[in-house]
């Protein structure tokens, strides 16, 4: 049973600004201020954990044990399925440490080489944590195909070579309320809300 929550204030664990942008979205009208680790010049802890649910985990609880208020963590990433699954919980990492996306996405084109499996999920894991240890964890996921080249200039990270199943644009094609109707993000945090917060 999950736990519903009854606060008022809640920290995003994140330092990403594409994320941060859309969690403003995703998160209005819940009534709970949200702040950001960020904004709050909280560290960024290091990214250990060997599944997207560990690195939220991770996240959730240094932003809670930083401020002892509740918090919320995304972990995300590109997972290729000719690449056995990769980049995977390193699909940050592949950008280096200068965030370089379109090293990351030619990165992952060349690994492809003349692969005609171009099938990839994007994945995200939210965890909610709270100050007394508990927590709670859903998984929001789409399936797509690689397009090379990138097309669009629109969201952030492996969005431009990412088209969603059924539909002609890359994410990096779409606008935001086009991308949010679909993304991985996105069913995560309805699946949060249903549990949650409603």
């Amino acid at each position: 049973m999950a736990r519903r929550f009854d606060g008022d204030q809640l920290i995003l664990a994140s330092h990403n600004r594409g994320k941060l942008k859309e969690f403003d979205a995703l998160l209005s009208g819940l009534g709970v201020k949200v702040l950001s680790a960020a904004n709050l010049g909280l560290d960024e802890p290091e990214e250990t954990g060997s599944t997207f649910v560990d690195n939220a985990l991770l996240k959730a609880r240094a932003a809670m044990r930083a401020t002892g208020l509740p918090a919320l963590a995304d972990d995300s990433g590109l997972a290729v399925n000719a690449l056995g699954g990769d980049p995977g919980t390193y699909s940050a990492r592949w950008a280096g440490p200068e965030k370089d996306f379109a090293a990351a996405m030619a990165r992952v084109n060349q690994a492809l080489g003349p692969s005609p499996d171009r099938s990839a999920a994007f994945i995200a894991v939210l965890a909610l944590v709270w100050p007394d240890g508990s927590h709670h964890v859903v998984e929001g996921r789409v399936e797509g195909i690689l397009c090379w080249p990138p097309r669009g200039t629109g969201g952030f990270g492996y969005d431009p070579m990412f088209m969603p199943e059924g539909h002609a644009l890359s994410f990096g094609e779409m606008n935001a309320d086009q991308k949010r109707a679909l993304s991985h993000r996105a069913r995560a945090m309805v699946k949060l809300k249903a549990d949650c917060f409603t």
